[in-house]
């Protein structure tokens, strides 16, 4: 081995990479604070009703509404007629002078103020039938006619309609701890979704003269009055969906008699609406675990098309602890089921859907829901409910307790696409999921539709990745979200938004915030936090109302890693990630002094100057020596590294030390506004790879630009920030040294 008397490191190379002056511009976000202090700017005092920790104090309470309803469908007439007994308590400490009900399908009628507050322009070419639906014919009559409202003497009570809520006068106000009974009849035209729009109504199939019909927001329905807000009122502009109570639904459901239901809540009468042969299915599939079992076959589903009975059925359901209810009834319906193991218990996995949707709905969407209730309880909580239940109901995407609306069917001739296929599994985990998030863990989705949306697409994404690690899932890899965050600041609003003034709603409410999650997993936390902290979050807050406060707060309290510098970043701002290598300097080592080392200086350390011997480090610019603060080293100061190594260690301390050769010195810089950890691949001559990951700390005291230092005892070849893409950095071609040529679209 070669005996070097001193080492001196000389520069070699001088890299300089600035950002390419043609991309976005920095952007500070839409705050103005250090993006590491603590949020107390920012979230709700903690207080008796919620706790510091996230979780929920010892004065929480929420209210119950139970309801009795009685309805009927009109299929000739598609109109819905219904009376409901609705039982509230009142666990607040509040005395209330008034009752507040969502009437829903409000929304719908002509002139409404949400109808209104959308701008209109003129399309110069319209179909002949849109043309006409829009200019020719007149207004449907639709919302809800309330016929009374009573109280448990029978005698009508004074109420108040606005818009989509209803406010009840009560004679004496709801004292804390008592309840009230009353009563409401009404009824309403169910509307064609696939012609006017909407959440639920029926899908007519034209061929057979048939309906299928997805019934929700179909009675009206309690509000929400808690220890944040009072009663959540607001009305129900289109986007944002339903903050709802909890309570138990006894629901009798009178339909023409050749209908297959299915609905929230369990059958209490199924030998009365099913054949025996049906019934006897049915508990074949209470066994099999493996596979569905088919309970009313298509055979008997096509001879039900023919038929338009002129009698009816009543189908009774009794579903406890729940916050809404759906249901689903066609005479076309094929019905599946099977078993589901969780926990300790036995769910079971449904499915309903017309011969239209075969063979795909037969042989994926039963698999799929039992899939994703396995998948979701593993990250959460058990699956609590005796059934989940997928619709086939082409152009929707909706959900409701146990019960769910999706789209994705075959063509006319049985044929289905990939991306048809990806596309139903993708909304049937995400709807069957929604039965968790919101459905279960009770957030507000009138005000923050993020926290029900966002969360459950960050859940559907590690479903799907369970389910087939291939699946194309197109929100929660960091790099989906690019396109977004790096678009017109004029169009995006921090996540923290209302669910009504969101300009890009999907990339907003569903893909940024179940990105920011899947990157506080996989960078951030990593998984083993991150994990033990969410499943915290949804135990702590399953069957109560969260705000996002008990969200954040429950994410650091359970993994000890403070995170107000991801909320503020990520979902308080707008701001975005760009990380990117500004300058690498590359030393060798050399036997002489070259440099006068009268100029060099020592840096002071915290109890003095630091002691001798030294060894060398010569800085590309030199910008170590002009400070008054060091002092001047003298040439006999220096000592042979290897004699000073032998004089002070023994043979076995020698034998364990490392041997560097090379010397980097790596600048990272910071165009970006936000915060995120540094990730780094470094690829040497040999071929052979490190991975270093740096925290979000490296920034913390408003620094632009970090340094580190790479001792290696191999060459350098390459140099990449975020290798994988795990970040959602907008501007890559400032990530790697040497810089890459980026290919054109065109090449």
């Amino acid at each position: 081995m070669k005996r070097l008397s001193l080492l001196l490191l000389f520069p070699a190379m001088l890299v300089a990479q600035e950002k390419n002056t043609t991309a976005a511009p920095k952007q500070q976000g839409k705050y103005d604070t250090n993006k590491f202090s603590q949020m107390y700017d920012l979230m709700a005092t903690p207080n008796m009703f919620r706790t510091a920790s996230g979780a929920p104090g010892p004065a929480y309470y929420q209210q119950q509404a139970d309801y009795k309803i009685d309805i009927e469908l009109d299929d000739k007439n598609s109109k819905l007629k219904g009376s409901e007994t609705i039982t509230y308590s009142n666990n607040s400490p509040d005395s209330l002078e008034y009752l507040w009900i969502q009437l829903d399908q409000n929304q719908a009628k002509a002139n409404t103020q949400s109808s209104l507050a959308e701008g209109e322009k003129i399309n110069q070419v319209l179909p002949l039938e849109g043309f006409s639906n829009k200019y020719l014919k007149k207004d449907l009559e639709r919302g809800f006619n309330i016929e009374h409202v009573k109280d448990a003497k029978g005698t009508s009570m004074s109420y108040t309609i606005n818009e989509t809520m209803m406010r009840i006068n009560l004679v004496s106000p709801l004292k804390p701890g008592e309840k009230i009974s009353f009563s409401i009849k009404w009824w309403y035209n169910i509307n064609n979704y696939r012609k006017e729009g909407g959440r639920s109504g029926y899908e007519l199939f034209e061929k057979d003269g048939n309906k299928l019909y997805v019934i929700a927001q179909f009675y009206p329905r309690m509000a929400v009055y808690n220890d944040v807000e009072g009663w959540q009122n607001m009305q129900f502009w289109g986007s944002g969906e339903f903050a709802l109570p909890f309570g138990n639904f006894d629901v009798n459901i009178t339909v023409p008699a050749d209908h297959v239901i299915d609905a929230t809540g369990e059958l209490t009468n199924r030998a009365e609406v099913f054949t025996p042969e049906q019934v006897k299915r049915y508990e074949q599939a209470q066994k099999s675990f493996d596979k569905p079992v088919v309970i009313v076959t298509q055979a008997e589903a096509e001879a039900a098309e023919k038929g338009f009975s002129e009698k009816k059925k009543t189908w009774k359901f009794s579903a406890k602890n729940v916050r809404d209810f759906g249901i689903a009834s066609s005479r076309k319906f094929i019905y599946d089921a099977m078993a589901v193991k969780i926990g300790n218990r036995t769910v079971m996995a449904e499915s309903v859907y017309p011969k239209e949707a075969n063979p795909l709905w037969g042989e994926t969407s039963t698999m799929v829901v039992a899939h994703t209730l396995k998948s979701y309880s593993s990250h959460t909580f058990d699956y609590p409910y005796p059934k989940a239940v997928s619709v086939s109901a082409e152009d929707q995407g909706m959900e409701y307790p146990m019960i769910c609306w999706n789209f994705g069917r075959p063509d006319e001739n049985g044929v289905t696409s990939r991306e048809v296929k990806n596309g139903m599994i993708g909304v049937v985990i995400h709807e069957v999921g929604h039965t968790f998030f919101p459905m279960i863990v009770n957030s507000d989705e009138r005000q923050w539709t993020w926290m029900d949306e966002g969360l459950n697409s960050f859940l559907e994404y590690l479903a799907e990745q369970e389910l087939d690690p291939k699946f194309p899932s197109r929100r929660g890899p960091a790099r989906n979200i690019v396109p977004y965050m790096s678009g017109d600041q004029k169009f995006l609003e921090p996540i923290m938004s209302n669910s009504e003034t969101i300009h890009q709603f999907g990339n907003n409410a569903y893909g940024k915030p179940a990105t920011g999650l899947n990157i506080l997993r996989e960078v951030v936390m990593g998984r083993e936090l991150f994990d033990y902290a969410f499943k915290t979050y949804a135990n702590r807050w399953k069957f109560k109302h969260p705000t996002p406060e008990d969200f954040f707060r429950t994410m650091e309290d359970a993994s000890a890693v403070d995170l107000d510098w991801f909320w503020r970043g990520w979902f308080y701002s707008t701001d975005f990630v760009d990380i990117g290598i500004k300058e690498v300097k590359q030393y060798y080592v050399s036997e002489t002094a070259t440099a006068d080392l009268k100029d060099v200086k020592v840096r002071k350390g915290r109890f003095g100057y630091e002691k001798g011997p030294f060894v060398y480090l010569v800085s590309g610019d030199n910008a170590e020596v002009n400070s008054s603060k060091k002092k001047a080293l003298k040439v006999e100061e220096f000592k042979p590294l290897a004699d000073y190594v032998d004089q002070t260690f023994t043979a076995e301390e020698k034998a364990g030390m490392k041997s560097p050769k090379y010397f980097y010195e790596v600048e990272f810089n910071k165009p970006g506004g936000m915060i995120m950890p540094i990730l780094v691949e470094i690829t040497y001559e040999d071929g052979s790879k490190d991975n270093y990951q740096y925290p979000a700390q490296i920034w913390r005291k408003g620094n632009e630009s970090a340094k580190k230092v790479y001792a290696t005892s191999k060459v350098i070849k390459s140099i990449q920030v975020d290798p994988k893409l795990l970040t959602a950095d907008i501007d890559v071609t400032n990530n790697s040294w040497p810089k890459t040529e980026e290919k054109s679209k065109f090449d």
